[in-house]
């Protein structure tokens, strides 16, 4: 098995593949970013629902993609921006809107991630992990 330098972007890639690919269902390694940042999604409407399985190290993230009536999934895109060489970080009052406010972005605050959104109603800034839309 090959070793992941970032995570972050492996699992928003397997969102990304799975929904243009028409897959119902995608797993992935576990961790607390994972989880938080699906749960972030789940909320947000852009998969059905996401589930832990596994013990231990064995733990695996199954996430259910969501599409739209006419078949067509509800997230287009994907953008990961702060990566393991260049960190991008952002204040409370520089928080960028993604669309237009059709997206979202997710910020890893001290408060725990977050929408973009959600961090300047909380008035917190972080490190910008990503784009969706």
């Amino acid at each position: 098995m090959a070793v992941l330098s970032d995570p972050i972007s492996d699992f928003l890639t397997r969102l990304k593949n799975a929904s243009s690919a028409g897959n119902e269902s995608f797993s992935a390694p576990y961790s607390k970013a994972k989880e938080s940042i699906a749960a972030i999604l789940a909320e947000e409407g852009y998969v059905w629902k996401y589930e832990v399985s596994g013990e231990g190290t064995q733990k695996v993230i199954v996430v259910t993609v969501k599409y739209s009536d006419a078949g067509k999934a509800v997230l287009t895109g994907v953008k990961r921006v702060s990566k393991p060489g260049l960190r991008q970080y952002v204040g409370a009052g520089k928080v960028p809107r993604v669309l237009n406010g059709l997206g979202i972005s997710i910020i890893s605050t001290s408060k725990g991630l977050m929408t973009g959104s959600a961090a300047k109603k909380a008035n917190v800034g972080g490190e910008h992990l990503a784009n969706i839309w």
